[in-house]
Formats: structure tokens, sequence, C-alpha cells
């Protein structure tokens, strides 16, 4: 059988395993090229994989010399701006790792460069296939606890990584707080308008950079998302998919991260001389998926190929995700409210 999707997997550190551990699943995808800016990783993934393929240091000449249609780019945050646009710009599709990129201009660019050659991008944003967070979107879509008027997100955990986020300038908000602005939009179903954010590095804290930040925006359906987190919390950890409160005109909205989520709304009757009104408890369903996170994500992917649309995560999408990451930062730097409809 011939395969349909040649793949070059650009970067070879941990994070790929996932990847290539997926690809290798599936009959109709083989591995054409390893690409990594040392070799010697390239081909200590090949053979840890037992894959036989090419290895490469540049891109380019991986994709020419292998006719690679597919591109996983698994490379760290400042590469994904040259990986993307030289594959989309070679004819591949392109499946990256968070980020989009490290700027609001070099994502415009990947968008731009996908619309005008038609070759897809999409963005691993694994935490929105969570059966967990599915069941809250759900609670929210259905109505039950009414419009929306507030989001609330807390993260907070002592992650000892080492490695190239120690010394980022921002690594809580360029590297980590993407996932949960983007689960904020993914639970709520709106796009961001504007933010506040502080951002700040904690006594104590084993980072160059900040490590902290608390954010405020406004988003499109006229609900409030605030959102407060640390990577060098000590103690007391949230999950890594953050302990959410979404308040509704009927009710309460819970996820703990760690359990299925839940809600409490007014029971229905004449409440109007209590002071505290009296709930009732609404639990999450369970919601089938036949994979998650990383898995389900690049299902997902493969299958918006297989008929012809935007994947959920497409680079398109993905940009407002990016525009809170980049307007958080805007705002932290300049101390001010910054505008997100045009970003």
């Amino acid at each position: 059988m011939t395969a349909q999707y040649r793949v070059a997997v650009a970067g070879c550190g941990g994070m790929a395993n996932a990847w290539i551990e997926y690809a290798l699943l599936r009959p109709d995808t083989k591995i054409v090229a390893l690409v990594d800016i040392r070799l010697e990783s390239a081909e200590a993934m090949a053979a840890k994989h037992g894959i036989s393929c090419l290895t490469f240091t540049d891109i380019k000449q991986a994709i020419q010399e292998t006719a690679a249609n597919l591109v996983f780019d698994v490379t760290v945050p400042g590469s994904h701006f040259n990986i993307s646009s030289t594959a989309l710009e070679l004819g591949c599709n392109v499946f990256s790792e968070k980020p989009l990129a490290e700027t609001m201009e070099e994502c415009n660019k990947i968008v731009e460069i996908s619309e005008r050659t038609g070759n897809a991008h999409a963005v691993m944003q694994n935490r929105r296939y969570d059966p967990r967070i599915r069941s809250l979107r759900k609670i929210i879509e259905s109505g039950t606890i009414g419009r929306t008027g507030f989001i609330g997100a807390s993260f907070f955990l002592g992650a000892h990584f080492g490695g190239f986020r120690d010394v980022m300038k921002s690594p809580l908000l360029l590297d980590m707080a993407i996932h949960t602005f983007d689960q904020a939009r993914f639970i709520s179903g709106a796009n961001p308008v504007s933010v506040y954010c502080q951002e700040f590095n904690p006594p104590g804290s084993w980072y160059e950079g900040n490590a902290s930040a608390v954010c405020i925006f406004e988003m499109s359906d006229g609900s409030i998302f605030t959102y407060q987190g640390s990577w060098c919390a000590e103690g007391a950890s949230t999950s890594w998919e953050a302990s959410w409160r979404v308040n509704g005109e009927k009710g309460t909205a819970i996820w703990d991260g760690h359990e299925l989520p839940y809600a409490e709304v007014v029971t229905a009757g004449d409440q109007s001389d209590k002071f505290i009104r009296d709930v009732k408890r609404i639990n999450g369903d369970n919601v089938e998926m036949n994979k998650t996170f990383h898995h389900g994500c690049l299902d997902e992917m493969f299958l918006s190929l297989a008929e012809q649309r935007p994947a959920e995560t497409n680079c398109r999408d993905n940009r407002y995700s990016m525009a809170m990451v980049f307007g958080a930062l805007e705002s932290a730097e300049s101390g001010r409210k910054i505008d997100l409809v045009e970003f």
C-alpha cells in the first residue's frame, strides 16, 4: 500500500515521541524523514522507533529529497515560523506543536501563507481532546446555567523543567497559558476582545523570566474571562488542566481539572423570600471519545485533510488564542488594557 501521507518530522526531542508513535499506528502514513539541528538526535530517534528513513538537519532539503507532503513541526517555539512557512511554501500541509509562532506578526504570516498556498496548517491543542472539558462545554452549550457572564481559571504548579523554559522571558504566558486561553475559547465559544494583564516573577522562582500572571479578558459574547496562574507555585497544585468556575444567569459550573464537571442551578419555584436560594446539582455527562489528548487532536487533524475542511485547531482559529497570549504580554509590558479586535 502506498502511503497517502509522507511525513517529515521536524524536531527530534522528547515531545516528538508522541507524534511518531501516533504516525506509526496509521496504515496510510509513512515517516520519510527525521529532521533535527543535531543530526545525531534524528538518528537516535530513528533507531529508537525502528524507522528506516533518511535523516537531515534542514527541513527544505528533507522535503525536496523525500517528496514529503506533510510536516510535523515539533521543534522549539522559536523555530515554528521558519519550519511552517518553508513547508507550506514547498507544498506540504503542516501539523505543529503549540505555539503557532513566537510573534503575532509571524502567526498572521503563517495564516496568510496557508490561505495563499491552499496548504493546511493546524496546531496541537491537545487539551481540547479531554472528555472532561467536552463535558464542561456541553453544560455551557446546553444552557444548563443560562447565559455565561464569568469564566475563571486558576493554574498553579511548581514545574521544574530545566532547559529552555527556565531562561524564557515569559515562560508561563508564552509556553503554557496558550492551553488555558484556548480552553476558555473552546468552553465559551467566544473570542477575545480586550485584555489587561499583570505579569511578575514571585519570590522563590527558579525562572529567569516572569513565571506568574493575572489576566482579565473581555470576550465577544459579553462575558469576562479571568486567568491567574504560576509555574513556580510549590504546594497545593491545581491540575494541569487548571481549575474552572463558570457563572451563568441560572447557576454555576465547576470543574477542578481532575474529575467530571458539575453544575449547581437554582431550583424551580418561588424563592423570592430567600437571601441565598436553593440549588440542585447536575453532574456532567461522560463524553465518549475514541482517542484523547495528543492522539485525539491528531485524529481530528488527519480527518480534516480527508474531508478537505479546516481542522478544529487550524491556524486561522488558533490565531485568536495566540492574540490572547501576545495581547497579555503587551498589556503586561505597557501597563494598559489592550484591544485585541484588530490584533
